[in-house]
């Protein structure tokens, strides 16, 4: 669909007849029942046009929406006359549209949780981003930093204003300027994509957000279709630059249908907003889901353990999401190329605390397997994860991953994509992280692909799960040069709880209901449950420096004669055992 198709389309809309046609297949739509279901096609779901107006009553509770002010320019820096002189061109859209400018800011609220909105009409000069819509981005900004408010922004452009020149460029690093203060703060900010985003507005404060939302169908690109079929003289995918393709590659964290917005949107204002009342934190420590002592685990066969740690009734990541977590939303895509549904992650809440929840995939079926890639993340997973770890870091919420994997992909595309660059700049990030981290591994812990997700304050492992530097097979094929003697490896390498326990490597083991974890899932979830809420507990408390070099600290000791010692702080709720890893060097 052509920009001008869409404007003429909306333009029809508000003409005030009865009946209208619909953009997307022609259907005849009565007026006043499209109006009431959000202006979407009940045959197509076509999404249409709406106005700045229109979306702020969409979005924002009835009667909260109040307008911020911005005066208008009139300046014409370049004194331009195309066919009709810009200030001419002005006029004329200010009276069509009722508005100054292709831009309006206002403060409101959604489901309660208080927001700062820019919205854009596409109606005015095609949403073109000129100096006076750059001010009233910039000053919505400034008052989402003031107030410690996220910051929603509505986008439907063409790009930056030809008319306004270079003055109309500066706009992009000016609004990319105060997102960056915001990122500063800690404040959230939320862009959600309507159909068109191109241009100046694409490259800059529209994909800048932490999170991207996407309108069905919505198109968001820097050059339009045409003018790149006619540079690099190729025909497009048919849905290409679309929110779908979108979100396959990576750009949008979510598509959200219009009658769906203002609950996706609460839930994410809702885990990120200071809100006056606080946010209750759950105190105590684990009763009986973590144990700490390895002679209170019963000794197992390691092979054994490696065919528990795999069965596929085991509760999953999106398991596990859905029986402890609240409010909780999924977050896709790398912003560089691919989405990787090996790797789920998001943000929600665990007893009310606001977390942030990044773990391996597998699935329980053979078509989920494969669309899973088996649980194996390829390069775009690990970079989906860096991309949460740091708005966690951002927003200031714990982590909490949960890992069940053979390892990272191995094939010829991960390669192509960095795989081992991808796993070290996530082991990196995570030692500087300056939130509580909280590792779990629930059934395999594959080589540096589980490590990725485990360098954390504290590393639980279910009692049935296994974790070590290659699989058993692999092990048995490289070193015995038999893959059958995968269970003689599998024993070598020590990789049960109770040994892990043992050497240091994990803090503690969660146990398992009679029968396993796929046995009672929702047992299991208890005291996972459990365990997470003693383990934030713990480290909630804790002053940043502290909890990053009590981190470091920890990993810092693997491999050496004698324990390197550990700053304590009075606020600091945890003991180091150094026996346990002085063990482990002997």
């Amino acid at each position: 669909m052509t920009t001008e198709a869409i404007t003429t389309r909306a333009s029809a809309a508000g003409a005030g007849s009865s009946w209208l046609l619909c953009g997307g297949c022609g259907a005849m739509l009565y007026e006043r029942r499209f109006a009431r279901a959000g202006r979407v096609c009940p045959d197509c779901s076509w999404h249409a046009p709406m106005t700045a107006h229109q979306r702020l009553d969409l979005l924002l509770d009835s009667g909260s929406a109040r307008g911020v002010d911005v005066p208008a320019m009139d300046s014409d820096p370049l004194e331009f006359t195309d066919t009709r002189p810009y200030r001419d061109r002005l006029r004329d859209a200010r009276a069509s549209t009722g508005l100054d400018e292709a831009a309006v800011c206002a403060r409101g609220t959604i489901e309660g949780n208080p927001v700062v909105v820019v919205v854009m009409d596409f109606r005015f000069l095609g949403g073109s981003l000129g100096s006076t819509v750059g001010e009233v981005f910039t000053r919505g900004a400034e008052l989402a930093l003031r107030e410690r408010t996220p910051l929603l922004t509505v986008t439907a452009s063409g790009g930056a204003r030809m008319q306004e020149g270079a003055i109309a460029l500066m706009q992009m690093a000016k609004t990319s300027q105060a997102l960056g203060q915001l990122d500063e703060a800690g404040i959230l900010t939320v862009s959600l994509i309507t159909d068109p985003t191109f241009g100046g507005v694409a490259a800059s404060f529209a994909t800048l957000a932490d999170v991207i939302i996407a309108e069905p169908g919505a198109r968001l690109g820097f050059a339009g279709r045409r003018v790149i079929e006619q540079t690099i003289r190729q025909t497009l995918p048919a849905d290409f630059q679309t929110a779908e393709f979108l979100l396959t590659h990576g750009v949008v964290d979510l598509i959200s249908p219009r009658h769906e917005l203002r609950a996706n949107l609460a839930r994410l204002l809702s885990v990120s907003s200071r809100r006056p009342d606080g946010i209750p934190r759950q105190t105590g420590r684990p009763q009986h889901a973590v144990v700490t002592d390895p002679e209170l685990l019963p000794r197992r066969d390691a092979w054994e353990c490696v065919r528990a740690a795999r069965r596929l009734g085991r509760p999953s990541t999106l398991d596990y999401i859905g029986m402890l977590l609240e409010d909780f939303t999924e977050l896709r895509g790398d912003r560089m190329s691919s989405d990787c549904p090996a790797l789920v992650a998001g943000l929600g809440r665990l007893d009310g605390v606001p977390v942030a929840v990044i773990g391996t995939q597998k699935g329980h079926t053979a078509d989920e397997l494969r669309y899973r890639n088996f649980g194996m993340p390829t390069p775009a997973g690990y970079r989906k994860s860096a991309r949460v770890m740091r708005l966690a870091a951002k927003l200031g919420l714990p982590v909490i991953t949960l890992i069940d994997t053979a390892g990272a992909y191995p094939g010829v595309e991960a390669e192509e994509q960095a795989q081992a660059v991808a796993i070290a700049e996530n082991l990196r990030l995570m030692a500087g992280l300056a939130v509580p981290v909280v590792a779990v591994v629930t059934g395999e812990g594959g080589s540096g692909g589980a490590l990725a997700l485990a360098f954390a304050d504290r590393v639980l492992m279910c009692a049935n799960a296994v974790y070590s530097v290659i699989s058993a097979e692999g092990c048995a094929a490289i070193l015995w040069k038999n893959p059958a003697a995968a269970p003689t490896a599998a024993a070598a390498l020590r990789i049960d709880s109770r040994e892990l326990l043992r050497l240091g490597v994990v803090d503690g083991v969660i146990g398992e209901p009679d029968g396993g974890a796929d046995a009672d899932p929702a047992g299991t979830a208890d005291r996972l449950r459990e365990a997470l809420r003693g383990a934030l507990a713990e480290l909630l408390p804790l002053d940043q420096m502290n909890l990053v070099t009590r981190r470091r600290t920890r990993f810092r000791q693997f491999g050496v004669a004698a324990p390197v010692s550990t700053p304590v702080s009075s606020g600091d709720a945890h003991e180091s055992q150094p026996d346990r890893n002085v063990e482990a060097t002997r």
